[in-house]
């Protein structure tokens, strides 16, 4: 098992590795005054891993509660987190009880953001059973839902407790939805190091899983510990999510997060092409990720105006100059459509 400790405003540990759901009682019982958790999850992750989420917590003397809701970024929405709040009360939990959140991205950004709001904050554990949730999502304390005019538009900086990532889960991943967490792992390789990036271009999908996510997570509790709050440094994980988040959204989010991501970065490539920039499109590549989208600059772009990176006239794009060393660079709105028509 490795450990990352991350300093933020709550600084906490990171668990990376083999067999750790079942400990997450005995972590509760440690690090909290918990008589009552309510564990968040989906209607894919629940049926594989509820019932040892919940023989670890009852083993540890808690009382259980479950809030299933249907898998998908579609329920990312306020209906469902003022479901999950009316729940928690229904439950009767208190602000010295816990909420777990198990499962990937959604999962965790909805469970972080019901934590965050309920009683103006409870404690909260991501335990995330994807890549892409291990590598970032579940770091950081980004929380969010979606709203009509956009994705993550509603949301808090709100910090867990823990983070416990089990590294067994990733076995049961589908082979689609691990590509997808590979998509934010090349992203790490990209931005800051290019060891990782070629570690990745060498062995692929087969790249040894513990210190890869070990590495990725210290990258990003590097970046948290500088800004946590999103106003520098921490904009360079933003790296292909502007042209990514247009993608996702245009598709009507039937193309996934991870692979709008792997085409927002081949995109921002080709519009700033630099020495690096046929290296990347080829690792996504071997990957099995896209590279490219059928949708136009002009639908690209009017999905692009509510994306909230925006700042009044500006929007500030990710540029790969080599592997290791990205620069922000704000860009008038003006000249967003013929920079999406370059790199598509």
């Amino acid at each position: 098992m490795n450990t990352v400790s991350v300093h933020a405003s709550r600084s906490y540990e990171v668990l990376i590795g083999s067999g750790l759901l079942s400990s997450l009682g005995q972590h509760i019982r440690t690090m909290t005054k918990a008589d009552r958790v309510c564990v968040v999850s989906d209607s894919n992750v629940w049926p594989l891993y509820g019932k040892t989420v919940t023989e670890a917590l009852e083993t540890a003397e808690l009382s259980v509660h479950t809030f299933v809701f249907p898998a998908g970024e579609e329920s990312k929405n306020g209906q469902t987190y003022l479901a999950l709040l009316s729940f928690l009360t229904d439950c009767g939990l208190t602000r010295s009880d816990c909420i777990v959140a198990l499962g990937g991205g959604v999962t965790g950004d909805l469970a972080g953001f019901a934590a965050a709001t309920y009683l103006r904050g409870i404690p909260y554990i991501q335990a995330p059973t994807t890549l892409l949730a291990a590598v970032d999502s579940s770091v950081g304390g980004k929380t969010a839902i979606d709203l009509p005019g956009g994705k993550n538009l509603a949301g808090a900086f709100y910090q867990p407790i823990l983070v416990l990532c089990d590294t067994d889960t990733l076995n049961t991943l589908p082979t689609e939805i691990f590509r997808d967490g590979c998509a934010e792992v090349i992203k790490y390789g990209i931005l800051y190091d290019d060891a990782l990036f070629a570690h990745l271009e060498h062995h692929g999908l087969a790249f040894d899983r513990e210190p890869v996510i070990t590495r990725c997570v210290e990258l990003k509790r590097d970046v948290v510990a500088e800004d946590e709050f999103d106003r520098g440094a921490r904009m360079k994980l933003n790296l292909g999510h502007t042209f990514g988040h247009g993608v996702e959204a245009a598709s009507g989010y039937r193309v996934s997060h991870g692979k709008a991501v792997a085409i927002g970065m081949a995109m921002v490539a080709r519009t700033f092409p630099g020495p690096d920039s046929l290296r990347i499109i080829h690792c996504l590549e071997r990957f099995g990720l896209p590279v490219t989208t059928h949708h136009s600059a002009e639908t690209l772009l009017q999905y692009m105006y509510s994306d909230k990176k925006r700042s009044g006239g500006t929007v500030s794009l990710i540029v790969p100059r080599e592997i290791g060393r990205c620069d922000i660079v704000p860009t008038p709105v003006e000249e967003l459509k013929s920079l999406i028509q370059a790199g598509l």
